[in-house]
């Protein structure tokens, strides 16, 4: 009897899986700290037989290389996959056995990237599940921009064909297990829904359901924003990622927090956001460490910049320098854990700013002050509505384009409150006066402000 085992990373959007018999199991597109990859197996009795990747990921950094080398599992990876280190290249058609009874086939998919390969697994002559990386997502499929742009139209329409392909191969009843799409920016648009079969695709997938020509035009219209971080995922991954060290940061105190903020570097406050408004180190930006940490850390942060990590206890610290390393931001510099007033130096207090709702912003508008709205949004949710009147940086561009936002008090607003928090944490170091609007974007027509709608 075969099992599947999903293994989620929220804060990225993706999944792994751990697929395998009595005996023996497949691992498919392994997160980089693999610690709990072998404690599932562990609790399985299993032995991780094989390492298969789907594709060289663009969203973060695998463990697939050093897993296979801590196994001694044979490594999978697509043949036309660019790669410097030795693998077992996978073709189109190639199967190997994962446990008696149990075979893995390899299913040419690409679309997500050139050399996209999905995997069937067969139990006794019959699929069971498939694994389909990028390709077929839940609603959706993976973006096809992250290679080239040359390449992109010729991809999307190679994600219609994989589709395709994969519907008629595979039967109705067969789960569909995704990489991407979980909130992952590889995924073309928002996937709904937690699981999925071919069937289900087939009824309502646009990929499934409109022609070729239809689906590419609405896909490349709708493609949103590419994290910056993406740029150093697949040559990571390519060139054989280093084993990730999880050790415990040095303990940094305000003496050397202030150092480090005076030496230019990144010193990052993982507590809530209502928290950190109510008092901070002066110059330190807030990332809640609940949050998306590992996306909008990696996308707003010069690569390579050192950082410092500060939280409530170690725990913390220690779940975000996991994530962290997920997409290639090893080893924080320092950290510090504890009372914030202890990050400071003696006779210099904590920063703080306001927060507010759009109820509020309602009356200070209603009173005729003179303030500032600043939408961080992404340019494909500002294209739906925005509150007029407003200035709109997309938060990710924030941080170099400082000197844009109008002069006065900053009310800073997303679709939620996470992103405005990091917004007025950057504002509030540069030295400008801000509101940090935490509240649902829904609430500001509710709150009488004007909404313009599209």
């Amino acid at each position: 009897m075969f099992f599947v085992d999903t293994l989620e990373f929220e804060g990225l959007g993706n999944r792994s899986y751990l697929a395998g018999g009595p005996s023996a199991a497949v691992v498919i597109d392994p997160p980089r700290d693999i610690d709990q990859i072998i404690t599932a197996a562990a609790r399985r009795g299993v032995r991780i037989a094989f390492v298969a990747e789907t594709h060289v990921h663009n969203d973060y950094v695998t463990g697939g290389l050093e897993l296979a080398r801590v196994t001694g599992a044979q490594y999978l990876v697509p043949a036309e996959a660019h790669v410097s280190f030795t693998r077992a290249p996978v073709a189109d058609g190639d199967t190997v056995t994962v446990d008696e009874g149990l075979v893995l086939r390899a299913i040419a998919t690409p679309g997500h990237t050139p050399h996209h390969t999905s995997y069937a697994l067969t139990e006794d002559g019959r699929d069971v599940a498939t694994f389909t990386g990028g390709s077929l997502l839940i609603g959706t499929v993976g973006r096809p921009d992250l290679v080239e742009p040359r390449l992109t139209e010729k991809l999307a329409r190679a994600q219609h064909a994989s589709a395709h392909r994969l519907a008629d191969e595979l039967d109705d009843e067969v789960p569909v297990l995704p990489t991407h799409g979980f909130g992952s920016f590889c995924s073309s648009s928002q996937a709904e829904g937690d699981a999925t079969t071919i069937g289900k695709e087939r009824a309502t997938n646009d990929a499934l359901t409109l022609d070729v020509d239809t689906f590419v035009a609405q896909m490349l219209a709708g493609l949103d924003d590419v994290p910056a971080y993406y740029t150093h995922m697949g040559p990571a991954n390519a060139a054989g990622p280093l084993p990730v060290d999880l050790t415990p940061p040095r303990r940094a105190d305000a003496e050397e927090i202030a150092s480090r903020l005076a030496a230019g570097e990144w010193v990052v406050d993982l507590r809530s956001r209502m928290a950190f408004a109510e008092g901070h180190v002066a110059g330190s930006f807030n990332f809640e460490g609940e949050g998306k940490l590992a996306t909008y850390l990696a996308w707003l942060i010069p690569w390579g910049k050192p950082v410092t990590l500060l939280a409530d206890a170690p725990g913390q610290i220690a779940a975000a320098q996991r994530e962290l390393a997920r997409v290639g931001i090893d080893r924080p510099a320092a950290a510090a854990t504890g009372d914030p007033a202890g990050w400071v130096r003696a006779g210099e207090e904590l920063a703080s700013f306001p927060r507010a709702r759009f109820a509020d912003l309602a009356d200070v508008r209603g009173r005729g002050d003179d303030v500032v709205v600043l939408d961080v949004r992404r340019d494909s949710e500002r294209a739906d509505d925005y509150i007029d009147g407003s200035a709109h940086i997309p938060l990710h561009e924030l941080h170099g384009r400082l000197g844009e936002v109008p002069d006065g008090v900053v009310w800073v607003h997303c679709a939620g409150g996470m992103r405005a928090a990091i917004a007025a944490s950057l504002l509030d170091a540069a030295g400008r006066d801000v509101v940090a609007v935490d509240d649902g974007f829904d609430a500001a027509a509710a709150a009488g402000l004007t909404v313009v709608r599209h």
